[in-house]
């Protein structure tokens, strides 16, 4: 349990953005199942956002419609460089939000995914101010940012605006030295602030359910019947100052994992860190593409190419040496007129990335590797 605001957080926290689907739509009942088993095991926290789609709707069907509000904690996001040209069409997102959801009011209220490129948007929009202005209407319980840059941009951020509750920043074992991502460095920041920390990305969009073979001996071997994905959520959620841990989960067999380890939550041990130093080691040499999944880069793609799919396919090779299931996986992501060499570089993918991956590049490389064989 983290204390937090007063009263005890439970440390897992489930992420909205990659609910199960049926025939393309969410599926609403088995939604329900995965709310019903969270609730159940004592866990209370939701967090959804206005650009995942169908994911507010989703929640007031499974969990708002279904369960008294003062039983659950839900938070919400506003973003202002997706599908938000003016700041009116930013403001409104948060009485959208309010509408899909039913929830009456926001426990956590987040601006969205600021980074280098998007965070004086957020000041043009005044949307710092208008946030406040909710919070102040009894709308918003508690106010902060999920963020996705470095860590100058973070100081410089929480020194002008004191005023946020609590940040929400990617931080896993892979990327705790990454200097694309900085995790230690940004989570340091905020503590540096008195900051407590929500966490997104803590298996890095499912790559560390699945790390490479040399990670997996190693967690196997100390934990045969432990999941490599609880390997992250627990080196996350063992860390100082953390309010929750989400995780995306997208089926009742995810959600079923994650309560069995996180129900009665240990913290890793010295020997466990040990374990994880070295899984960080390993890594380090991994040629693998760092791809999170969230989909950010395929919303305005002009070629619909499916980005994070093709990823997936070219890090079976990569990770493992799969080469036939690598070939299998990118044929089906990848049909005539949206595989990776129909790329035309336009860098939209780029801009929109949290990663800050040399997207381009990796379809260079996807091309090269799949399509020639």
């Amino acid at each position: 349990m983290s204390d937090y605001f007063g009263k005890d957080v439970p440390k897992l926290g489930f992420g909205l953005m990659r609910l199960p689907k049926k025939l393309f739509a969410t599926d609403i009942e088995q939604v329900k199942t995965m709310v019903d088993l969270f609730m159940e095991a004592g866990f209370t926290y939701f967090d959804t956002a206005y650009v995942y789609m169908g994911s507010e709707a989703a929640i007031k069907k499974a969990l708002v419609d279904r369960y008294p509000r003062e039983k659950f904690t839900l938070a919400d996001k506003m973003n202002a460089f997706m599908m938000a040209p003016t700041e009116e069409a930013a403001k409104k997102q948060f009485a959208t939000s309010l509408e899909r959801t039913g929830a009456g009011y926001f426990d956590y209220y987040l601006l969205h995914s600021l980074m280098e490129d998007n965070y004086t948007k957020y000041e043009k929009f005044h949307l710092w101010d208008y946030v406040k202005e909710q919070k102040e209407k009894g709308l918003i319980k508690h106010l902060g940012f999920s963020f996705h840059a470095g860590p100058e941009l973070l100081d410089k951020l929480l020194t002008e605006h004191p005023e946020v509750d609590f940040i929400q920043l990617q931080i896993n074992y892979a990327d705790w030295e990454n200097p694309s991502v900085t995790s230690r460095a940004n989570y340091e920041v905020a503590r540096k602030h008195g900051k407590s920390i929500t966490v997104m990305e803590p298996v890095k969009g499912g790559r560390l359910a699945n790390p490479p073979a040399a990670v997996k001996k190693l967690f196997k071997d100390y934990h045969p019947d432990m999941s490599c994905a609880s390997w992250a959520i627990r080196f996350v959620a063992s860390l100082d100052g953390i309010i929750t841990v989400l995780s995306g989960m997208s089926n009742i067999e995810q959600m079923q994992d994650n309560l069995s380890y996180m129900k009665n939550f240990q913290p890793l041990n010295e020997e466990e860190q040990k374990i994880i130093q070295e899984a960080q080691r390993i890594l380090g040499k991994s040629s693998t593409i760092p791809c999170t999944a969230c989909h950010y880069c395929t919303e305005g793609c002009p070629k619909q190419i499916a980005i994070p799919d093709i990823f997936a396919a070219v890090n079976k090779q990569l990770g493992n040496g799969q080469m036939a299931e690598a070939l299998e996986a990118y044929n089906e992501a990848a049909p005539e007129g949206h595989r990776a060499s129909d790329c035309i570089k336009c860098r939209q993918c780029e801009r929109s990335c949290p990663q800050h991956l040399p997207i381009t590049e990796y379809l260079e490389q996807a091309a090269q590797m799949l399509e020639a064989k």
